[in-house]
């Protein structure tokens, strides 16, 4: 058996090779200019922030508050199953998982960092949270913020301990969904006129003192325990965490988003078992296609229905922001099925065998996400209207006519391929700024521009008329018939990127 070697000095000439080429006054210079912004930044904005975290009249009521609590612990628990919590960068996954060192001193920094970014997420979510929910003179801020720091480090160890087992991960993953789903529904209850219970105030201070030492001995406990166990997590647990980071981190050095939601779709279907079908003989091919594949994203398509009352969160904000927020809504449920337009667009050798031209391939492949989005549309005004938060009208009209245009912004923005880098720079008074993101950013939401006829009737807040609609209805329909004929062609199969 081979001996185990000390894993500091291995470390240590890692990153003395790797960052042999820098500078130590540029890494300096980088945390002086960081620091210095969010300095003047707070400075400059420190009335709006006050404003934005600390209101002078809390709006959520105490039922409101807590459901906003669980809601915000159920994401980031998510955000943790999906990203490890125990990691490993990918040059240590590749060198030194299977090198004869310590297991638990290789994985604990990961999880040491992990925690700590998450108590201070946690803390800064409990302080906007407590300024919405109580005032400064009755909430016990301090002991409240160190609860969520607590409660923070506790959803780490969760996250670790459910990365060990697939079934642990699973029951885990699906109390979070549970709970974030009830969290949503209290929420939207509220937001739809209903009054809920009036909680207790604040328990006393001795009892908040030793609830939050209760805590702090059970993370305590589960620490130890989860770093005794660190040796134990399984080599392909570590390295589906190290290649999720990496991606993310690539996504974000080159700017290319595009990675990240081909890495989503890839590991979606490689955890799902799929029987052979036949799609329904009436439907085109491709149309088919679609059908089948929403047919085996169930679980989504139930998401989906029940985003349609998440518009009611957002009444009491401005309605030029409720209005883009239903456009940005529409454009996500058609965006369901648009994954075979980025297979079409990069691999065209099943269309050639189709023999379809491009023009057929768009046509039928705007359809389903036309159908999801008009339902999705049509669903939310309709809750918004039932609720009080809409004028007379005929609202669900508005939204058979504006859900084609959101499914012809869908698809475009499948179509756009990887960020164009080669594109020359803009220079601004802040600097210089590449104009590819920028670009490659805009493609598919530029076309919800077009919906500004939806946006002006749903923030008017004066009743709808037909005239309206057929507005809208013009403008949707002149939108996707230049795009399907200008971006398409009948002498050729290729769907090209656009």
């Amino acid at each position: 058996m081979t001996a185990a070697v000390p894993l500091r000095p291995v470390r240590r000439w890692i990153s003395r090779t790797q960052s042999s080429h820098r500078d130590r006054g540029e890494t300096l210079g980088s945390i002086y200019v960081g620091v210095l912004f969010v300095a003047i930044t707070g400075a400059m904005l420190h009335n709006q922030l006050t404003a934005l975290f600390w209101p002078a009249r809390p709006a959520l009521t105490g039922l409101a508050a807590s459901a906003s609590a669980v809601l915000i612990l159920a994401l980031i628990l998510m955000a943790l199953r999906r990203i490890g919590p125990i990691s490993l960068s990918r040059p240590a996954a590749y060198f030194l998982l299977t090198a004869p060192v310590s297991r638990r001193r290789l994985l604990l920094p990961s999880l040491r960092l992990t925690a700590l970014a998450t108590a201070v997420t946690s803390s800064a979510a409990a302080f906007a949270l407590l300024g919405h929910a109580a005032t400064r003179d009755t909430a016990p801020v301090a002991l409240l913020i160190v609860t969520a720091a607590l409660s923070g480090a506790a959803l780490v160890l969760i996250a670790a301990f459910a990365q060990s087992d697939p079934r642990r991960a699973t029951l885990i993953d699906r109390l979070t969904a549970f709970a974030l789903a009830a969290a949503l529904a209290e929420l939207v209850a509220e937001a739809a006129g209903w009054t809920p219970p009036t909680l207790p105030g604040w328990p006393p201070a001795a009892s908040l003192v030793t609830l939050t030492g209760a805590l702090a001995v059970i993370v305590a406990i589960a620490s130890f325990s989860s770093v005794r166990d660190l040796a134990h997590v399984p080599n392909n647990r570590i390295l589906e965490s190290a290649k999720t980071a990496g991606t993310l981190f690539d996504a974000a050095f080159g700017m290319e988003p595009s990675w990240v939601t081909d890495m989503i779709e890839r590991r979606y279907w490689s955890t799902r078992r799929l029987t052979s079908s036949r799609p329904p003989a009436r439907l085109p091919v491709l149309i088919g296609q679609d059908y089948q594949l929403a047919r085996r994203r169930l679980p989504h398509l139930l998401w989906l229905a029940a985003s349609a009352t998440l518009p009611l969160l957002l009444t009491a904000a401005p309605g030029w922001l409720l209005g883009i927020a239903v456009l940005l809504g529409a454009m996500i449920a058609a965006g369901t099925t648009t994954a075979t337009v980025k297979t079409d667009a990069g691999n065209p050798v099943l269309l050639r065998m189709l023999g379809l031209t491009s023009r057929q391939i768009l046509i039928q492949r705007l359809c389903l996400p036309a159908v999801l989005s008009t339902a999705w549309t049509t669903a939310a005004l309709a809750l918004l209207q039932v609720t009080g938060h809409l004028p007379a009208g005929p609202w669900p009209l508005l939204g058979l006519a504006v859900g084609p245009l959101a499914a012809t912004a869908a698809v475009r923005r499948a179509r756009v391929g990887f960020v164009r880098n080669d594109l020359l720079p803009l220079d601004t008074p802040m600097g210089t700024v590449s104009t590819g993101p920028l670009v490659n950013a805009v493609a598919g939401p530029d076309l919800l521009l077009l919906g500004l006829p939806f946006v002006i009737a749903v923030a008017g807040g004066k009743p709808l008329s037909l005239s309206g609609v057929l507005l809208q209805a013009a403008v949707t329909a002149m939108v996707v018939r230049l795009y399907v004929t200008v971006s398409t062609s009948d002498d050729r199969t290729e769907l090209t990127r656009r």
